[in-house]
């Protein structure tokens, strides 16, 4: 069940975050850059993953923190043309195919609820209005609540559980 939310992602009580990135991103801006402060070694290995494996934009990317806070890299963008520069920008079809990899993800890993930000609509350069219905397509049958963070506001917690119309996301 997609619920639309706003607030702060970081602040999200979700078992998982999503996020757009692209295969061999730094990180360097938008949320992804947020993530990379808050959980530097999920950067690091993302980098090491990256060196290692060559991924192609459509795929993901999960990792987990000592926590046990999931965080799917969806590989919305295409990679930077050298080390030196910016990811291109993001394409409907790596969304198409990162979103069935993250429903995958969902699945194998029993993830209970997740949080996402308007997937490849900032430094991606996607519409909104485009990419959402790829949203509702693969994620919006699920039985968890999917939060879709479409306003964001610095420093404020959604209030998610309320929002599904639960007592609370974690025990």
């Amino acid at each position: 069940m997609l619920i639309e939310v706003t607030g702060d992602i970081l602040l999200s009580k979700a078992h998982a975050i999503a996020h757009g990135v692209a295969p061999g991103d730094h990180m360097d801006r938008g949320l992804a850059l947020a993530l990379r402060e808050r959980w530097p070694a999920m950067a690091k290995d993302f980098r090491h993953f990256c060196h290692v494996k060559h991924p192609h934009a459509g795929g993901a990317w999960t990792w987990k923190s000592s926590e046990g806070q999931f965080i799917v890299s969806l590989l919305t963008q295409e990679p930077a043309a050298s080390e030196k520069q910016h990811p291109g920008a993001a394409h409907l079809e790596h969304v198409n195919h990162a979103l069935r990899e993250l429903r995958h993800v969902i699945e194998q890993e029993q993830i209970v609820s997740i949080a996402l930000p308007r997937l490849a609509t900032g430094v991606g350069g996607l519409e909104w209005s485009k990419v959402q219905p790829l949203v509702q397509q693969h994620l919006g049958d699920l039985m968890i609540p999917v939060f879709v963070y479409t306003t964001y506001r610095a420093d404020h917690a959604a209030d998610e559980a309320q929002a599904a119309g639960i007592k609370a996301l974690r025990p």
